[in-house]
C-alpha cells in the first residue's frame, strides 16, 4: 500500500509560526522544503535545540485525502509524513515524534486490518511516543492490545489505570528520553469514556481525574526523574472557553505547573499556530493541535540552556502534493 514511488513523491508547504517566550510574538511562513525542515531558532554554544513533531486524530488516514475532497484535496498521507520526518531529523537529530491519540477509525484500513496498518506505518515513520484516544478503544481493550504488537514505539497514559488489563504490559504512565543531553519527560492524558466509549470496550480500564494525574506525574518527572523538559500528549480536547466543569488542555495548563508543551487532540481543532497558557505560578505552557487526518504536522522547537527552557518557536507544517506547488 505504501510504495517507494509514493514515498518519493512528497512535498511540504509551510504554515504560520509563533516565537516566544516573553511578550514578543513573531509570525512567519516558509513555503519550501529546505526552510521548513530547518530549525526555527538559532542556537549558540552551550545551547541545545529540541524539536517536537506531533500529530493527532489521524483516524486511519493512510493515503492522502481524495483529490475531490472539498476542503483538503490531495493533502496528507503517511508517505509524505515519513519524508517530512526524515528531513527534519536530518536537520536536527534531536527530534521527537509524538501522537495525541485517535490513530484508529475513519477509513477501511481500520475496518479490515484492526489497527495493524496504522501502527506499522507509525513505526516505519519513526514515532517515539503516543497516547490513547477514545476511538482507539473502538474494538475493545483486547483488540487494542493485539494491535499494539505492531508498534515499536511507547504508549503513555497517566490518568488511565490499565492495571490488570491486557494493556498493562504496553502502556506506561510516562517515559523519559535523553536527547541532546536533555532529560525529556513525556506523559499522556485520556478523555473520560462517558458517552464516548462503549463500557464493554473500556472494560477493566479506570479513568482518573486528569488534573490530579498531571500534578502527580509532572512532580515525578521534575523531581525523581530529573527532567528539565516536560511534554504532554493529551486527548482531552482544546477548549479555551470551556463550560464550568469541562476539562481540556487549557484547563489542565491553568491548574498544573511544570508542563512545557501539550500536544493536543480530540477536538479536531485546526490551530494555525501554538498558543501560550499561563500556569498557576505564572509560567508558560505551550498548546498546539493540528486538526485531523494527518493533513498537517505540528512542529515546536525548544531551546534549552543550563537546564532551562529559554525560547520556543512553533509552526504548522502543511503536507501537500508536488503538483500543488
Amino acid at each position: 500500500m505504501i510504495t517507494r514511488r509514493a514515498f518519493l513523491k512528497a512535498s511540504l508547504a509551510g504554515g504560520a509560526a509563533v516565537a516566544f517566550p516573553q511578550t514578543a510574538l513573531q509570525l512567519f511562513s516558509t513555503p519550501i522544503w529546505s526552510a521548513i525542515s530547518a530549525p526555527l531558532l538559532e542556537v549558540a554554544a552551550g545551547e541545545t535545540l529540541i524539536t517536537i513533531l506531533h500529530t493527532n486524530d489521524t483516524h486511519s488516514q493512510i493515503d492522502p485525502l481524495p483529490s475531490n475532497d472539498k476542503q483538503y484535496p490531495g493533502k496528507g498521507g503517511v508517505a509524505r509524513r515519513a519524508t517530512l520526518v526524515k528531513r527534519v531529523r536530518k536537520e536536527n537529530p534531536n527530534t521527537l515524534l509524538i501522537d495525541a491519540g485517535d490513530v484508529f477509525q475513519g477509513t477501511p484500513y481500520f475496518n479490515f486490518y484492526k489497527g495493524e496498518v496504522e501502527y506499522k506505518s507509525m513505526s516505519l515513520i519513526g514515532y517515539d511516543v503516543g497516547t490513547l484516544g477514545n476511538h482507539d478503544f473502538d474494538n475493545g481493550v483486547d483488540a487494542l492490545a493485539a494491535a499494539m504488537k505492531f508498534a515499536n514505539f511507547d504508549f503513555v497514559s497517566s490518568n488511565y489505570d490499565i492495571r490488570g488489563t491486557p494493556l498493562e504490559s504496553r502502556v506506561k504512565p510516562y517515559v523519559v528520553r535523553v536527547i541532546g543531553g536533555v532529560r525529556v519527560g513525556l506523559f499522556g492524558l485520556g478523555i473520560s469514556p462517558d458517552n464516548l466509549i462503549t463500557p464493554e470496550n473500556f472494560k477493566g480500564v479506570k479513568y482518573n481525574d486528569p488534573v490530579k494525574a498531571s500534578r502527580e506525574v509532572v512532580g515525578t518527572l521534575r523531581g525523581r526523574e530529573g527532567c528539565t523538559l516536560v511534554v504532554g500528549m493529551s486527548h482531552l480536547g482544546y477548549y479555551p472557553n470551556a463550560a464550568e466543569g469541562e476539562i481540556g488542555d487549557t484547563q489542565v495548563a491553568e491548574q498544573v505547573d511544570g508542563i512545557d508543551f501539550i500536544a493536543s487532540g480530540h477536538t479536531h481543532t485546526f490551530m494555525k499556530q501554538p498558543v501560550i497558557t499561563k500556569t498557576p505560578s505564572g509560567g508558560n505552557t505551550i498548546i498546539f493541535q493540528v486538526g485531523k487526518s494527518g493533513i498537517y504536522v505540528g512542529r515546536v522547537d525548544l531551546k534549552m540552556r543550563d537546564g532551562k527552557l529559554v525560547a520556543a518557536a512553533g509552526k504548522l507544517l502543511d503536507l501537500r502534493d508536488e503538483s500543488l506547488g
